[in-house]
């Protein structure tokens, strides 16, 4: 007789018992506190922003679906379990299979109660936490209503896909998880019970075991047919063909097939039921084989063919109707709708006929478009900003890209340059850099700073707002009273402030030193806080350092405006660039920010990327914050935000009040989104029109601009987004702001826009321009597409950009500037449409090889099948006028230089430093200067662009000379203006 195999002993000694016991419990105890450390700091830092309501509500709804979903989940895999152990056979027929199986019986049958807590906490807790990550989908289930719009295959209401779709899927999803794990971890305990044996002689599994299965079975059957039924209304969503939605096999293949599978699944579901009572075991398994055959026939198979059979040979004309569904919700779900002259829909296109040889005269200064060209590139003259007005102190500096915003002075609006002079810790160097001073001591940035777009300050060093103190004509008008900033883009750490005692906190030029008095910041009085912190940073200051333990003292956490909103309101997407602004009513420095509410379950809505549809060379070069790479197919500005950058306050807007999906989230939390009107009057004059809102658009506009549906789907007509023409760069042209004439020459009043230029697709020729309005008023977000011709040969950007490279001064002068060390930085190329045809201006920076930073040095432009190139924008679009040529006025005297000047030194001009007087030469060259402005701006007068180019190209001179010889031009020095132009 053969022995039996020695059971093998999982037994361990006391010590082992107690040291595994001892170390479970510390792990459990370290993962618990740090996890309640975390939330103990987020309740706090939400009760200083006054929104603890929205964590509750958060908080409170991820317990609710852990407990439910994780209990559920559990009880369902445990009572299986329990089930399937008492209805274990009491006798086991003997046999190789039953002695092998003896072994584990053995093993496992003392720790049963064991196994069984080990398997229900594990369900509990994946269960749990999978479902706590869908807070979501169950606040928009509960709180969302109607869209009052209805689909156009099922008709129902849009709220029935945004809302209650997903939350019928979350909860059939849990359902399969949980029967499926039930039937599996049953089959287990049948079989190591010997109520299943597949090697045993006899019959192959209790009558018990096969009725307990059945039922699981009979379970499992049921929710499928549910999700063949649910799979109906997934259609919407197909993307079997080119588009989003149902297409023609969909709804006449598909849909049926569904139907049918449902049906089936049902009467499989009743067989199942009936086979308990059956002696057979063959039932149930013919059951599910049928199932799946049929899935395979009639879900795969059967509309494959009719694809490629029917549809295939003809699909332009098949899939027309369908297409039109897509053409139609794709336009309503991202707000492109085409304004037909009654719907006041937001997209409006018009014919532009494009003159290729147009007359001069159409660029006169006065021109609002003309007098606003904007010469400053936001993206590349943060270095100069850095240098300019902040290297009085190294630890200052600026974000990478800087904004465009407008302002009026004198009654003048004018689009500027502007940027926040924020502590940048990362300048913080030998002494400097350690944890007192950077997080008690260096605690904040000092000031705005604006410079007018349309002028040179890298040559003037004249800004519209800036120094330490603050001083400029801006300034004047929309005074800064607070010039603190405690919160801004590069504000990445935290800080502590607010202790009383000696002011410790750096300021300004550090002439005198403060303390914070903000109403920002979590208290630091408690010693639970300070261990909390302790903890949440890794650092034990906060229980020994001075500054934490002083009366007074506070924390300042999350200061990034982006991070603040997204916190405060999670269920946002929030815009790649804020950007600051004056406040005229408090005087402080005030973020706004952008944010969107976004779907992906809108029917028939083209379904895409938002990091891809987001995506330029700004994203590429992370000078702009990037969107995650989510799948939505509905998008609105719903929400204007706003961070006041020296308390911290967090204030969001309802800017769109008809958004179905605001509203649902409005319900969720209420009192966290304000009414419109009550945004202050003056925050609202700086709302723009969004970027990456913009980019969204300009991308679905690329093909959804197509009302014809076979001209769709064959592509035709297709437009593409140039890629951004700069040599060495990546990635799609980023949209612009401009200050110019409305598209539609309705005024002459200026209008703040957003543009970009649009190419057909494969080739580099102009298709179209797209420009939004981006002034707060009743034409806020109206879209104006300027069609050019079909089949008409208008240069796009990048053969503009080519052919200004490549035009012989310029390349000449291109290669001169990028030697000795000196590169070239080449600034926005700006369309503009004007005279019937479009200007391209392309500013060229020049940056020196060593701490250099970028000096405008000229400026490049095409209007028509002309070239002008000149050391300013007179000069060069004196070039355009006939029988002038590119590139006169260089090399003339005042002209700005010879090809052969090499590029001037980029050493630190600092900016508000008066110097001293000097010896009579030196206010000799001043009284030239003084005399050189008066000249300019006489010219500007006149509207005589060879006079401006003149008098500019002398003004650069005289000042490139002045700065080579005496350092900065004194304050109170004259600086060039253009003509005001009427506003709104």
């Amino acid at each position: 007789m053969a022995m039996r195999p020695p059971i093998p002993s999982l037994a361990l000694s006391r010590r082992w018992k107690i040291a595994l016991s001892v170390a479970g419990i510390l792990i459990a105890l370290l993962i618990g506190f740090t996890s309640l450390t975390g939330i103990y700091v987020n309740w706090l830092w939400f009760g200083e922003v006054g929104y603890q309501g929205v964590y509750r509500t958060v908080l409170w709804t991820k317990i609710f679906l852990f407990l439910i979903f994780g209990v559920a989940m559990a009880l369902i895999i445990g009572v299986n379990l329990v089930v399937a152990y008492m209805l274990r056979p009491p006798f086991r027929p003997m046999s190789a299979e039953q002695q092998n199986l003896e072994r584990y019986r053995v093993m496992v049958e003392p720790r049963k109660k064991l196994v069984l807590a080990a398997v229900v906490v594990i369900a509990l807790f994946a269960s749990g936490l999978s479902a706590a990550g869908h807070w979501q989908t169950w606040l928009l289930w509960l709180n969302g209503s109607s869209f009052g719009v209805q689909d156009p295959q099922f008709h129902r209401d849009i709220s029935f896909f945004a809302w209650d779709y997903p939350a019928y899927r979350l909860m059939l999803g849990f359902g399969f998880t949980a029967v499926l794990f039930a039937l599996i971890l049953s089959v287990g305990v049948h079989y190591l019970s010997g109520a299943i044996r597949l090697q045993t002689p006899g019959p192959k599994i209790t009558m018990a075991a096969r009725r307990h299965l059945t039922v699981l079975g009979f379970v499992f059957v049921s929710l499928k047919a549910v999700a063949y039924w649910l799979d109906r209304y997934g259609l919407v969503f197909s993307s079997r063909s080119k588009f989003t939605g149902a297409s023609y096999t969909d709804v006449h293949a598909s849909l049926q097939a569904k139907t049918i599978l449902f049906s089936i699944a049902i009467l499989i579901a009743i067989g199942l039921i009936a086979s308990m009572w059956l002696r057979s075991a063959m039932l149930p398994g013919i059951g599910f084989a049928v199932l799946l055959i049929l899935s395979i026939l009639i879900s795969g198979i059967y509309p494959a063919i009719v694809q490629q059979v029917s549809v295939k040979p003809n699909a332009s004309t098949k899939e027309a109707d369908f297409i039109k569904r897509n053409i139609q919700a794709t336009r309503e779900a991202y707000a492109i709708v085409t304004n037909d002259g009654k719907n006041n829909a937001p997209v409006t296109y018009s014919p532009y006929q494009v003159n290729l040889a147009p007359p001069t005269s159409a660029l006169k200064s006065t021109d609002a478009t003309v007098a606003n060209i904007r010469i400053l590139d936001p993206n590349v003259l943060s270095p100069t900003f850095s240098q300019q007005q902040a290297q009085q102190k190294n630890f200052y500096g600026f974000p990478a890209k800087l904004d465009v915003d407008r302002y009026k002075v004198g009654g003048v609006t004018r689009d500027y340059i502007v940027g926040v002079r924020e502590l940048s810790k990362n300048k913080l160097v030998g002494d400097q850099a350690n944890w007192i001073n950077q997080h008690t001591n260096y605690t904040h940035g000092y000031g705005f700073v604006a410079a007018q777009a349309n002028s040179d300050v890298t040559a003037n060093n004249v800004y519209a707002d800036g120094n330490i103190p603050q001083t400029g004509a801006l300034n004047a008008a929309v005074p800064l009273k607070v010039p603190q900033e405690y919160f801004g883009e590069l504000a990445n750490d935290y800080a502590i402030v607010g202790a009383q005692g000696a002011p410790r906190e750096f300021d300004g030029d550090g002439a005198a030193k403060v303390t914070y008095h903000g109403n920002g910041g979590i208290s630091l009085g408690s010693p639970l806080t300070k261990l909390a912190f302790a903890v949440k940073y890794k650092q034990t200051n906060f229980l020994l350092n001075d500054a934490v333990s002083a009366s007074g003292a506070k924390i300042l956490i999350n200061r990034d405006p982006r991070q603040r909103v997204q916190k405060v309101a999670p269920f946002l997407k929030v815009d790649g660039d804020p950007y600051p602004v004056v406040n005229p009513d408090s005087g402080h420095i005030v973020w706004i920010v952008d944010a969107y509410t976004t779907i992906a379950n809108y029917p028939y809505s083209e379904r895409q990327s938002l990091a891809d549809l987001t995506s330029d060379s700004l994203t590429k070069n992370k000078k702009t914050a990037g969107q995650p790479n989510s799948q939505i197919n509905y998008i609105r500005n719903s929400v204007k935000a706003t961070v006041d950058a020296y308390d911290g306050t967090v204030n969001l807007y309802q800017w769109d009040e008809k958004d179905p999906v605001l509203k649902a989230w409005m319900k969720s939390f209420p009192g966290l989104v304000a009414n419109k009107s009550a945004m202050p009057a003056g925050i609202q004059e700086h709302v723009r029109y969004p970027e990456d809102l913009f980019e969204v658009q300009r991308s679905l506009l690329e093909k959804y601009h197509v009302d014809d549906p076979v001209q769709f789907y064959n592509v035709g007509d297709k437009w593409t987004v140039p890629s951004d023409p700069a040599p060495g760069a990546t990635g799609d042209q980023p949209p612009y702001y401009v200050l110019a004439d409305p598209p539609d020459g309705s005024t002459t009043d200026s209008q703040f826009q957003l543009t970009s230029p649009m190419k057909v697709n494969n080739k580099s020729n102009l298709a179209a321009f797209i420009t939004v309005d981006s002034d707060p008023g009743p034409n806020y977000g109206k879209m104006t597409v300027l069609r050019v011709p079909p089949g008409s040969v208008i240069q796009g950007p990048e053969q503009v950009a080519n052919n200004l490279f490549s035009t012989d001064v310029i390349a000449r002068e291109l290669t001169l500037f990028d030697q000795r060390g000196s590169q070239v930085v080449y600034g926005n190329l700006l369309t503009l449409p004007i005279g019937g045809t479009f200007l391209y201006v392309e500013p060229l920076y020049v940056q020196g090889a060593s701490n250099g930073f970028p000096l405008l040095r000229r400026v490049a432009v095409s209007y028509g099948d002309r070239i002008g190139y000149g050391a300013t924008l007179a000069a060069a679009l004196g070039d355009l006028a006939v029988g002038h040529q590119p590139g006169e006025s260089i090399g003339q005297p005042g002209g700005g230089g010879t090809a052969t000047t090499p590029p001037l030194s980029t050493s630190p001009t600092p900016s508000g430093s008066s110097a001293p007087p000097g010896p009579v030469t030196q206010q000799a060259a001043l009284a030239d200067l003084n005399t050189a402005f008066s000249q300019l701006e006489a010219a500007f007068k006149t509207g005589d662009f060879a006079a401006i180019g003149a008098a500019q190209s002398k003004v650069q001179k005289l000042l490139e000379a002045y700065l080579s010889k005496y350092g900065p031009v004194p304050s109170g020095t004259g600086t060039p203006k253009t003509t005001p132009t009427k506003t709104k």
